[in-house]
């Protein structure tokens, strides 16, 4: 039987999702969790790694069992084996050709700036804080450009290891409510680091220091090293994965 299920995390204390030998990480507790309900091993497969401190409200991982339970009782008794900060959101039945990650049509990720003189206290570990004023008309401007298809080689992670660098961004938008920034950006895929680099670029936009033509030369340069530095993860969240129809997959509200 396969069994598909939408995650939430707060990813502040985690070394990302994927489990690794050593360090704590969203896909081991999962898979302690579950396995204990199943009563046997199990391996989660997830839709999109996330890295360390990113957060996530629409994470979907799928797994194998053999264990009968009704779609309730896997919810209750996994969140119940699971710490504060991770939760199940929905469970699911799926066929057996389903999977999280190849099954994926579009990955959607928000990002949060509080753009503020002096740095936030209560909300720290859920967004990134940006000091300087940031024109986000400017930054909008920029931001559409990236829409479409293109080689996103300038914004690539150094440990990148996908083989291809071209991806389709369907949506870029950047709005303002008083202090808070978001960008609201979804694609096919994602390169390794690639919206962080993608905000941090922004940002040398919104400061003035570059025109928003300027997304342009990165784009066909292709050079990493031009673009801006990496935001803080802190400020990210996967908040969608969009699926096929025929899998009827739950929809959640991902409005901020």
């Amino acid at each position: 039987m396969r069994i598909a299920m939408g995650v939430e995390y707060e990813g502040t204390d985690y070394d990302g999702f994927q489990a690794q030998p050593t360090g704590k990480t969203v896909a081991g507790c999962l898979n302690a969790a579950i396995s204990q309900i199943a009563n046997e091993p199990i391996l989660c497969i997830c839709a999109g790694r996330t890295d360390a401190g990113v957060h996530a409200r629409g994470q979907v991982i799928h797994f194998d069992t053999t264990a009968v339970r009704s779609e309730y009782a896997w919810l209750m008794g996994v969140n119940s084996n699971l710490p504060d900060d991770i939760a199940i959101q929905w469970v699911k039945f799926v066929p057996d050709d389903f999977h999280a990650r190849f099954e994926a049509t579009a990955r959607r990720y928000h990002y949060h700036i509080v753009n503020t003189p002096m740095r936030p206290g209560l909300y720290n570990r859920f967004v990134a804080w940006h000091r300087r004023p940031l024109d986000v008309a400017k930054m909008q401007e920029a931001a559409n450009y990236l829409v479409g298809t293109h080689d996103f080689s300038a914004f690539r992670g150094s440990d990148c290891q996908a083989k291809n660098p071209v991806k389709t961004v369907h949506v870029c938008h950047i709005r303002r409510e008083g202090n808070d920034i978001y960008l609201d950006i979804k694609a096919n895929a994602f390169l390794y680091h690639m919206v962080r680099n993608i905000v941090g670029t922004l940002y040398i936009v919104g400061e003035g220091r570059e025109q928003p033509e300027w997304i342009l030369n990165l784009l066909e340069g292709k050079n990493r090293t031009l673009s801006g530095q990496t935001a803080p993860a802190k400020g990210l969240s996967l908040v969608e994965i969009s699926y096929p129809e025929v899998y009827n997959l739950p929809i959640l509200d991902t409005k901020d």
